[in-house]
């Protein structure tokens, strides 16, 4: 008598796991998506935050190349962010999670799994930009600092996923999400997040999309402090509740989009 071995089926979570691991290194490992994500911030850290005479100086509970520096890991955790959401809808479009389930992973999962991928994505530019700050002279009054503006970076990031979701939604195409990414750079423009704004443009920036989670990522080193345009320009306080109420308007605006995004690709 013979006796035929089996391998062991893989459990649901292994197989999550696995997905999870092999999606992160796919997407890692795309020079377009590593440059974007990882690569530019970094790079844009190192000119304006470490670069710069101003580096050094003191801004709240820590110094300008601190405050350059959150402002660059929230630039790439949204980036990261908006790109793994709106990749992951268009991918849904054109079949590819029917090809998943073969291999035994669930619609559950998938979702699941793309949302771990993106976290994991969003975490990439926190941990490098400050890494690299820390080495370069970004420095905060305390730890805690460090921890509570990291947190925040990722935090703030998460909405942006319902941002490249409803543009993926809408459009059904890779180049949407391309253009997604792209209305960023515009979006951190006004929304303060690049260089100092003031007067008119900094009143603009109130209500675009990155301006609050800018701030609130900031707000352990700046508590509300909004850094001048220029010297000599008055010393201005931002309230938390805007800025909560900056990041809840459009967390619900992309939320609508999402929806809609839906409603329309039924409709077909």
């Amino acid at each position: 008598m013979t006796t035929t071995l089996t391998k062991p089926r893989k459990t649901p979570g292994e197989i999550l796991l696995q997905f999870v691991a092999w999606e992160f290194w796919r997407n890692f490992r795309m020079a377009d998506a590593t440059f974007f994500v990882v690569i530019l911030p970094t790079a844009m850290y190192l000119m304006f935050g470490v670069a710069m005479d101003q580096g050094g100086q003191p801004a709240g509970e820590g110094n300008v190349s601190a405050y350059v520096m959150t402002s660059m890991a929230v630039y790439g955790a949204v980036m990261a962010t908006t790109s793994m959401a709106g990749s992951a809808a268009v991918e849904r479009s054109m079949g590819w999670g029917r090809q998943l389930n073969m291999t035994g992973l669930t619609d559950a999962n998938y979702i699941v799994g793309k949302m771990l991928t993106a976290l994991l994505m969003a975490i990439s530019p926190i941990l490098v930009v400050y890494v690299v700050g820390l080495m370069s002279g970004a420095q905060f009054d305390s730890f805690g600092h460090w921890i509570g503006s990291a947190a925040l970076s990722l935090v703030v990031a998460v909405p942006f996923s319902l941002y490249g979701l409803a543009l993926a939604l809408l459009f059904r195409s890779e180049t949407a999400v391309s253009a997604a990414s792209g209305f960023l750079v515009i979006f951190g423009f006004f929304g303060n997040l690049f260089i100092p704004l003031g007067g008119v443009l900094l009143d603009i920036a109130k209500f675009t999309p990155l301006y609050g989670p800018a701030m609130l990522a900031r707000w352990p080193q700046t508590e509300g402090l909004i850094v001048p345009s220029e010297a000599g320009a008055p010393v201005e306080f931002e309230s938390m509740w805007l800025l909560i109420a900056n990041i809840g308007a459009w967390t619900a605006i992309f939320g609508i989009l999402c929806l809609l995004g839906a409603r329309r690709r039924t409709t077909r």
